[in-house]
């Protein structure tokens, strides 16, 4: 019943995920300082910004300047979300380390929102791209399946149509001559709770065992936590997370659906139960509240207020 990791790798998305949702305005030496406070408590993979249209994503407007102005360390993965061609050839201009990826949606209503086609078009689109990636040696990164679980534009997402979906993007794939080294499920819009992430890591283990799978975590509703202890009793050791649980996505059909899983929360579950994740607790706690100060209002993290328990082990 249980497959524990001995250790999970942690995806940061707090100064990308986390800031595109707020109204700002953030400043973008601010948003460097938090990159690099966060590259200091041993996470190794930073989703920095996003190059995406600015008037549709205000805050991420300067992400060439963020991207720039990043003092990286050689030890961490410095990043940049991009959902078309040309938001690819904006990040290969920048400093950050940039690869392909693959991307389909449960949900088609989702996908139009996002990025303005449904699956069948998007996976078109992509075709070009991953083309591109291929004659530029551009390293096919994985490729993730965004609602997941359920939409807010078009209700319950069956466990089979996802199934059908990840097919889909497995052929896909496969005719570049290519192969997913993981695959992200999304709970993009904080559908999902223990009983549907076990059906559906089950549904795709039963089918692809050896496909590796990472979960992306939003904590809409309070399931999160929850939702991430059943994908690690099916070993997933990869999960994307937000520092102080910053985050959200604005084309979701409400504004209810924010707050990625806290990365520092997550973290301590993690290393209380006795699985390794690399990173300084006290320190996220601190990167934390940095976040709530610069967006100015409460955040949902816990650790950054109740703090670890060594002091109660010590005394």
């Amino acid at each position: 019943m249980s497959d524990l990791p001995r250790r999970i790798h942690i995806h940061e998305e707090g100064p990308r995920e986390g800031f595109q949702i707020e109204p700002g305005p953030i400043a973008s030496a601010d948003k460097v300082r938090f990159i690099q406070m966060l590259a200091e408590t041993g996470l190794t993979e930073i989703q920095c910004v996003s190059f995406v249209n600015p008037r549709r994503v205000p805050t991420m407007a300067d992400a060439e300047d963020v991207a720039g102005a990043i003092h990286q360390r050689d030890d961490v993965h410095y990043t940049g979300l991009w959902l078309n061609h040309r938001g690819l050839l904006r990040a290969l201009q920048t400093p950050l380390h940039t690869e392909g990826y693959v991307r389909t949606s449960g949900s088609d209503a989702f996908s139009l929102s996002n990025n303005g086609r449904n699956v069948e078009e998007s996976l078109q689109e992509q075709g070009a791209t991953l083309q591109y990636c291929i004659e530029n040696n551009i390293p096919l990164s994985g490729g993730i399946v965004t609602t997941a679980f359920g939409c807010n534009l078009e209700g319950e997402i069956p466990a089979t149509r996802v199934v059908e979906r990840i097919a889909q993007l497995l052929d896909f794939v496969e005719g570049y001559g290519l192969q997913l080294p993981i695959l992200r499920l999304a709970d993009t819009v904080g559908w999902a709770n223990p009983k549907s992430v076990a059906t559906l890591l089950g549904a795709i283990r039963d089918k692809w065992p050896e496909l590796r799978l990472g979960l992306h975590l939003h904590d809409t509703r309070g399931t999160a936590m929850a939702n991430a202890l059943v994908g690690l009793q099916f070993g997933i050791d990869t999960f994307d997370s937000s520092c102080a649980g910053l985050g959200g996505c604005p084309f979701a059909g409400h504004k209810g659906a924010a707050g990625n899983i806290c990365t520092e929360d997550l973290a301590f579950m993690c290393e209380e139960m006795g699985i390794e994740t690399g990173v300084d607790l006290d320190a996220l706690a601190e990167c934390a509240r940095y976040a709530e100060e610069l967006v100015g209002h409460p955040l949902p993290g816990k650790l950054m207020r109740g703090g670890t328990l060594t002091r109660w082990r010590t005394q």
